[in-house]
């Protein structure tokens, strides 16, 4: 009986002394923290090289987690602003003010160079779908015309407030250069075109079938048109809008990853060449695939298994 208790404490002391299978510790620098401080510093170097001003928000959507330089200075928008005129356009049909069925001939007050030549066939009539389509996809600035007037261009800043978005503005029609002389320029943020975006992506304010329509439509092919999609690899579905003007160019989109979805939004302004704009973004838009592909594949150490 003694030998037993002499040994029960030796038994208790002997297993709390086991070593038990442990993670590292949190205070050790993990290598996704690594991958993470390597992409920020990537995204930061494109920015510096580029000779003009780059303003971007990068939104990983399964941690929330965001990378920004300059996320809330106001640039000009270019045809990315066709964002919020798609939302305004869904929100119009989920409240049944607006059927996407519905045939509209064109109005030739509306009719204006630039996207898919659409003012160049006289008269068609087209449904507002196809409207919406030509608009988002291969940026009609005609087809966009109709769409303003057809839901409003107030309606649209006061949908864009509602949102929290007050430097998201829609101040002039397509083309209209001399509204853009006299500073009616359509402008936002990196930040407020990356937070539509999410509203897309959450279907915030519009119905199942209005978000899946909406991204159904941005999800169409651009890859000859997008900075940001020229780096994404074939198959990887991105909804998005770039835009371009003179001394500007813009892109945002949401890249779904599989496993690892994350939002892109880039604006540079103030460019001495108008195509190292365009360079910037897909260099940034290669990196950003990069680090959230490499994320989704990766696990907690990076071992990239089925790569």
């Amino acid at each position: 009986m003694h030998t037993r208790m002499l040994l029960a404490p030796l038994l208790v002391v002997g297993c709390l002394a086991l070593p038990a299978a442990q993670s590292p510790p949190a205070t050790l620098l993990q290598p996704s923290s690594v991958l993470r401080q390597k992409f920020e510093a990537g995204l930061k170097d494109i920015a510096g090289r580029l000779d003009g001003v780059m303003s971007y928000t990068v939104v990983d959507l399964t941690s929330g987690e965001r990378f920004t330089l300059l996320e809330q200075t106001v640039s000009p928008t270019a045809s990315t602003i066709k964002l919020a005129v798609l939302y305004e356009l869904m929100r119009q049909v989920d409240d049944g003010r607006v059927k996407l069925e519905t045939m509209l001939p064109l109005d030739r007050r509306h009719a204006v160079g630039g996207g898919a030549g659409l003012e160049q066939l006289g008269t068609p009539i087209l449904s507002i779908r196809d409207y919406a389509t030509l608009m988002a996809v291969l940026s009609d600035n005609t087809a966009t015309n109709v769409l303003i007037d057809l839901v409003g261009m107030s309606s649209v800043n006061d949908r864009m407030r509602q949102l929290g978005l007050r430097s998201t503005l829609l101040r002039r029609r397509m083309m209209d250069v001399e509204a853009a002389r006299r500073g009616d320029e359509n402008v936002s943020t990196a930040g407020e075109i990356a937070r539509l975006l999410e509203v897309f992506y959450r279907g915030e304010g519009l119905s199942a079938r209005g978000r899946d329509e909406a991204l159904a439509i941005l999800k169409k092919d651009k890859s000859s048109t997008s900075p940001m999609v020229k780096a994404i690899p074939p198959g990887v579905p991105v909804a998005n809008k770039p835009g371009e003007l003179e001394g500007v160019r813009v892109d945002a989109g949401i890249v779904f990853v599989p496993n690892r979805p994350y939002i892109f939004s880039v604006m540079t302004t103030y460019l001495q060449e108008d195509d190292a704009g365009g360079v910037a973004i897909e260099r940034a838009s290669q990196v950003a695939y990069q680090y959230f592909s490499r994320l989704a594949a990766g696990g907690q150490y990076g071992r990239q298994i089925g790569r």
